[in-house]
Parts: structure tokens; sequence; C-alpha cells
């Protein structure tokens, strides 16, 4: 009797440590050849350190890697690129004013014949392509290129090396749905190839949906493997989390026409470093008490230089125009501070820059923005044991973990973080939030109660504008809906007003 082919990818008590922080402990994975292999887990559980140690781009501390049987001892990227490992980076590794072939010449190396033979290089590559279904403009700059076809010159560019174990962290965050369906269409014909694909990723859903062998990571372990086919959504964010977890939920629809709460007008913003369209273009919309308007949209459209228009309006050295409106007052040329004393919460995309003093204990931050609040002062002077007193409520209340109030939010995990951020901000009774990735980092168990957190807020009367990536999360909780693309409000929807399809493809600029 044959004796079953090795695992492409084995991984045996691999450990790493940064300082004190053991980012794995022991990890043990085994990735059976021709397969498309899920690595599961929320940010911080350890997956991509994993894959990093897998392939050479960090140390182990201890532990062994096996490929395909054999044990490598000394891990490298040159040698992972020698043994047919290749990885697609979250933020892809493209030179952006050259063409895809350029880009591909150029991920060859310097003094290949590759760059010798141009032509030749053209059609070897455009036959590798057709292959794997990865067509693409090869005289299109890659800047110009959308950011669907710029993963699949990614892809291209590690069977261009002849790699036949391919590693994607995190694919789908930037891709439209229909992109991610094309995307998932092409690894199932690389696995039909015979090429191992593993896929790293937090969105259940996904991974359910394309992949044949699940390893869920929590707190730098193995928590789980299971086939796909004899597992659900529910069982694997309970081994993520370590408890049952409600996955499907959808909040009650809000009110309709409630007071003003945000107007923006015709609002812009100028292209800045070269580009040639502007950041922001005739942005109009409105939010109301007891609402939440969302918006949806690939990273990169506009949400984020949005939000930064919001809440720093005097800045008028970028703007081509427009107006803000905040609680019913004409707010642009207020400092952010006098906005957010208005009755402003705000939620930042950018938790670490925009939201926290990483070097300051938790109580501080917790007081972040408060200082002048009648419960915390008296007499201009700060009152310490009010301050201890309700930042211990609010970290008891959100669950953030260790809930030491004298331990540097710095040293939290992201989800933990994120979690101190909105007790803060929910804490002021704001009469308008701004809520960009509420939930981006945060583990599976707690993204049900943030959200709702914010339907509750929305039905005290807070106006909610809510920005986000993830498109459930959108339909779940938006009682209207704007779709950007490309720094322009392309589209808007009531509650149900559009299937996933048809948002998918607003966000894709059709």
């Amino acid at each position: 009797m044959a004796l079953p082919p090795p695992p492409a990818v084995e991984l045996r008590a691999l450990t790493k440590r940064f300082g004190g922080l053991l980012a794995n402990a022991g990890v043990d994975l085994r990735v059976a050849a021709g397969t498309i292999h899920g690595v599961i887990g929320e940010n911080g559980a350890g997956k991509s350190t994993a894959m990093k140690l897998l392939l050479g781009l960090l140390p182990a501390d201890a532990g062994q890697i096996f490929i395909r049987g054999e044990r490598w001892a000394r891990p490298s990227p040159a040698g992972a690129r020698a043994l047919g490992l290749g990885m697609v980076h979250q933020h892809f590794l493209l030179a952006d004013p050259y063409t895809a072939l350029d880009n591909l010449l150029l991920a060859e190396g310097p003094g290949r014949p590759l760059l010798l033979r141009r032509d030749a290089a053209r059609a070897e590559l455009r036959a590798l392509a057709q292959r794997h279904g990865l067509e693409m403009d090869w005289d299109a700059p890659v800047a110009s290129l959308p950011v669907g076809v710029r993963q699949r010159l990614e892809i291209l560019k590690l069977l261009a090396g002849r790699a036949e174990i391919l590693v994607l962290d995190e694919p789908t965050a930037v891709l439209t749905p229909l992109e991610t369906g094309r995307l998932f269409e092409q690894l199932r014909r690389l696995r039909d190839e015979g090429k191992t694909v593993i896929l790293v990723t937090h969105k259940l859903r996904e991974v359910m949906a394309v992949t044949d062998q699940i390893s869920v990571f929590r707190a730098g372990r193995v928590t789980g493997e299971r086939r796909t086919s004899e597992t659900t959504p529910e069982e694997l964010a309970q081994l993520m989390v370590g408890r049952p977890v409600a996955l499907r939920w959808a909040a009650a629809p809000g009110l309709a026409g409630g007071e003003e709460r945000l107007a923006v007008a015709d609002l812009g913003l100028a292209a800045v470093g070269g580009a040639a369209r502007p950041r922001l273009s005739g942005i109009t919309f409105s939010v109301g008490a007891g609402e939440i308007v969302g918006v949806a949209g690939v990273e990169g459209n506009g949400q984020s230089e949005l939000i930064q228009a919001l809440l720093h309006p005097c800045d008028r050295r970028c703007r081509t125009g427009g107006t803000v409106r905040i609680l019913g007052r004409e707010v642009t040329r207020w400092s952010p501070r006098a906005i957010r004393d208005l009755g402003v919460g705000v939620v930042p995309e950018d938790r670490l820059r925009e939201g926290l003093l990483p070097a300051r204990p938790l109580w501080e931050n917790f007081l972040l923005g408060r200082q002048r609040e009648p419960a915390f002062q008296r007499g201009g002077l700060l009152r310490p044991a009010a301050v201890a007193a309700a930042a211990a409520r609010a970290v008891a209340d959100y669950d953030v973990r260790p809930p030491a109030l004298g331990q540097a939010a710095g040293a939290l995990s992201g989800g933990n973080q994120q979690k101190l951020i909105l007790a803060r901000e929910l804490g002021r009774a704001p009469r308008l939030i701004l809520a960009a990735q509420p939930t981006r980092g945060v583990d599976v168990g707690a993204i049900e109660d943030i959200h709702q957190r914010l339907v509750r807020a929305r039905d005290a009367g807070a106006g909610v504008l809510l920005v986000s990536s993830e498109l459930e999360e959108i339909r779940a909780l938006a009682d209207r809906t704007l779709v950007m693309f490309d720094g322009r409000i392309v589209a808007e929807y009531p509650r149900g007003g559009a299937t996933e399809r048809e948002l998918g493809l607003k966000m894709g600029g059709a």
C-alpha cells in the first residue's frame, strides 16, 4: 500500500516571543498538498506571525518547519522562494508608476534573462496568466489598475517565480464582493492545478465558502482543526473566542425624519501628491437623530478623508468648497475640540494615532477629551477619585482586559484598545457619533456588543455615521446606506433597498 504524501507544510511546536509577549505558543499546523487551507483568528491571535515564521520573514524561538516532509533548518525569504513558497501581503508590494509587465520583470531581480528578453517574457507571462485565469492589461501603470487586478498581479508574481505553496494574508480586505468572488474562482483553479493555498483571514463566511480545511488560532495557539464541510460558522466562532457567539444579528429600524444632527453640502478636498482626481468631490448628505447612516465602499475611496474633513473643517488649505453643519451649527471654521464639545463622539479609524495616548495609563485615556466635564473637575481642579471610579466602571462594563487602570493603553491588544475608546466616547452620551471601522480588530464575541451599543445610542436620540469596509456590518446596522467610490457618493439606499450584489457593483464603480 502506497504511503500518503507528506503535508505541503507542517509546523511543529513553533514558538515566537516579542519581549514579554508570547505571539506563538507551540503552534502545530498541517496543510495538505493541493488544498485551500484556511487559517482564521482575530487580530492578535498569532496567525500572521506564524505565516511570517513559515516564510522566513521572522526567526522562530523554538519549533520546527517541514516543507513536503523535509525539515527546513534555516528559514529565510530566499530559501522560501527556492522551495516554492510565496506570500501575497495585505498591502501589495508593487511599483505603482510602472506597468504590470515591468513589475513582473522587476520581481525576477537584476541580471535575470527575462530583463534581456522583454518580448519573449511578455509572451511567456501572457501564456501563464491565461492558463491561470489572471489576464490583465500588461502596459497599464499599476496605479491605474483596479485593486482586484493588482491582487491578480501579485499572485502572478508568485506563479512566475514557480511558487507551489501560496500564502494570502487577508486578501479580501480591499476587494468588492464581486472581486472577492473572482478571487475565490482563481484560488479554486490553482488548487485544481495542484497548488497549495493558505488563506489567512478573520472572515468566517469567506473561509466557509472557499476552503477545504480550517485551522483556528486563539491567543497564539491552534485551538481547533476542522474540515470545512463538517463545521459551521458558529462552531468556528466559538473556537476563536472560547464561548458561544451569536453571529446573525440585525438592528431594528431606527427613526425617520429626526432632528438634523449632521448636514454636509458640496464638500470637496483637493488632490494631493500629484494625483489627478480630488480626494472628495461634491459630498452631500445628512444624518438625523435616531438613525444610523452607513458609508460603504472599498478602502481608499475617500471614507477616511470624509471623517477627517468633518473633524477638521477649519483647515481650508485643501478644501475646494462646501459646508458642514453639526447639531444645527455651521462649524466650518471651528476647531476639532470645539466640535467635540458640541456633543460629538468619535471612534477613529486609526485608534493608536488618533484615539489613544499609547504610553499613558488607561484612566488617562478614558479621561481624554472629557477633562472639563463637571463630573471630573471642580473649580478647575481634577477629581482623581471620580475619574478612577468612572474609568473602573467603564472598563468593567466594556470588558477591557486586563482592567488595570494604571497600565499603559499601548500594552492592550488592538481589540481592547478599541473597547476602551468606545467606553470613553459612548460614555459621553453624544448626540452625534462618527464611527470609523468600529469593530476592526475586535473579536467576534465583542462585535455584537458594539453593534448593540451603537443601536442603543441611536435609539436614545443620537445620529450615527458608520463608516465600515465590512458590508455585513453596514447591512446589519444602517437605516440608510451611502456608497462611496473614487471620492464621491455614487448611490444611496434605504434599509433593504439594495442586494449585496447591487452594493458591490456600486462599490466597484459600476
